[in-house]
């Protein structure tokens, strides 16, 4: 299905639109396999005991972690400059009147990384999922198979799923940020689909931790055929679910809180 997102703000609105510790990124490179080094305790029958202490086979890398922290300080400054100058280093008065914010486009290899592709092979089933650059480098054209048929391994319950998720915004030294989509009333895709129904999701960071399978879904009938069409979705239409169960109690997406979709 070859597609193209964008987001709608007030008037007309268009938008298109892990947990990661927040010390690792920034000392995995410094630590480089001394993770592998410090678990690996498997010893040969019959082998000599290793006399050192694991502490000794940790091999740290210095020039990788003083690269890192300056990657990481800049990344910080720059965070400090936009917020100085404005969301996004965006003036204010730009930020408030935007009507339309383009958050994703399909144009280089760089904006297919920022996408994460699952399929249900994971958990033992038997779907494929790919995702490359459509023709011409002006979209991205997602395709696969999609397999319904359970396992009969007696241990997977769940089959035939392909998904595609945005991944989570992360800011200097590992720290997560979110999509403020405050200002906007609409998701706008621009999708050439093939005919059938595609569950749209969005996921917002919780405040308490048994809303943390909380889903905001709603569902995209494409038409199929070789047109593009454009489709603008309220957040007013999203439902919530927990867990595949649609809620009985609803409310609206805290849109200032939205980490993926």
């Amino acid at each position: 299905m070859p597609l193209t997102m964008a987001l709608l703000s007030g008037v007309p609105s268009h938008f298109r639109c892990c947990r990661h510790k927040v010390l690792h990124p920034f000392l995995g490179p410094l630590l480089s396999n001394s993770t592998s080094k410090l678990y690996s305790s498997y010893r040969r029958p019959g082998s000599q005991p290793e006399k050192k202490s694991p502490w000794q086979n940790v091999d740290f890398s210095f020039k990788k972690g003083f690269d890192l922290l300056k990657t990481q300080l800049s990344m910080l400054k720059k965070e400090t400059e936009d917020h100085l100058i404005g969301p996004g280093g965006h003036s204010y008065k730009q930020y408030l009147l935007e009507q339309t914010r383009v958050l994703w486009e399909f144009r280089s290899q760089e904006d297919l990384n920022k996408w994460v592709i699952s399929s249900d092979v994971e958990i033992g089933g038997k779907s494929e999922v790919y995702l490359e650059l459509g023709r011409n480098n002006q979209g991205a054209f997602l395709y696969g198979t999609l397999n319904t048929e359970v396992p009969r391994d007696g241990e997977t319950k769940y089959s035939g799923y392909c998904s595609m998720r945005a991944k989570p915004l992360l800011g200097s030294f590992g720290r997560k940020k979110y999509y403020d989509w405050s200002n906007f009333n609409s998701l706008y895709f621009r999708i050439r689909g093939d005919g059938r129904p595609w569950m749209i999701n969005i996921y917002t960071d919780p405040y308490f931790s048994h809303q943390k399978d909380d889903l905001y879904n709603y569902f995209m009938f494409t038409r199929g055929g070789p047109y593009w069409e454009e489709i603008k979705i309220p957040f007013s239409k999203f439902f919530l679910s927990s867990r595949g169960r649609v809620q009985d109690d609803q409310h609206p997406i805290w849109l200032d809180k939205a980490s993926f979709l």
